[in-house]
Parts: C-alpha cells; structure tokens; sequence
C-alpha cells in the first residue's frame, strides 16, 4: 500500500526519493522529497473545516472540568529544613540526629505539586501521620508562588 502511495505521487518516469530510504543510495531523501515538491507545484495541502462557523459552542461548565478531578497531584507536607556541609553529611550513620530550622510544634508546610498551598499540624490517624490544615494561604499569594 506504501509503494502505491509512491507511484501516485511521483512523476510518470521518475522514482519517488522515499522509495530509496533506508537502502543508504540517496545521501538526503528529505532533500529530495522536497525539491521533487516545489517541481510538482508545492505538494499536497491540508484542508480544514471551520469549527462550529464561528458560532460559541455552549457546555455544561461542570462537563468542561470533570476530565480535570482525575488528575493526580503530589501533596507533601515539609518538617523543616536544614543545610550542611558534605563532610558532616559523610559522617551520617544510623542514629544520628539531623537538626532541622522549626521547632516542635511549630506548623508545617503543605505543598501541592511543589507549590505551597498552606499550614498544618501533624497528627497521628489510625498509627498513620496526617495534617490538619490550619491555614492555606491566600490566591494572590499561590498566584505570585508559581511566577
């Protein structure tokens, strides 16, 4: 089906560049495919049909967003932070202790997707940890976060 494709598209006497690919006997068929294009008057175009004739097609707000809710989003809560030099992270071994910039109690930070979303406190659910959210912070604030 190919090879018939080929024949229609080159001229009575003359090879297609593309029936020579991969034999390695054309240095560029790309080259040649287009040069043989420009020779028959410019190819073959794509023609497309208007959408809706210009007319707003009216959806269901709730039909345009439902694909949107099955999106999975990674949500990680952040304890705190630290920074050392290598030769003290070297030094590492089971049972060390890594002093991290908040202090007990203090709320942690909610991201989604690497974005802060807000505040919460640790707690314990059915021996799993959890957050409470007790503070998101404001659309203006998300907004300037991911600029």
């Amino acid at each position: 089906m190919a090879d018939e494709n080929l024949e229609e598209t080159a001229p009575k006497g003359e090879e297609h560049p593309a029936a020579n690919s991969g034999t390695g006997e054309s240095g560029d068929d790309w080259a040649a495919a287009a040069a043989l294009d420009d020779k028959n008057g410019g190819g073959t175009s794509t023609a497309f049909e208007e959408l809706a004739d210009g007319k707003t097609v009216n959806y269901d707000d709730s039909q345009n967003l439902d694909f949107l809710l099955d999106i999975p989003l990674k949500v990680t809560a952040e304890l705190g932070k630290t920074t050392m030099i290598i030769n003290n992270m070297l030094q590492l071994a089971q049972g060390s202790v890594v002093e991290l910039d908040k202090t007990a109690g203090e709320p942690v930070d909610i991201y989604v997707n690497d974005k802060l979303l807000g505040k919460g406190e640790v707690i314990v659910v059915n021996e799993k940890f959890g957050i409470r959210i007790t503070e998101i912070i404001s659309q203006a604030d998300r907004i300037k976060s991911i600029g």
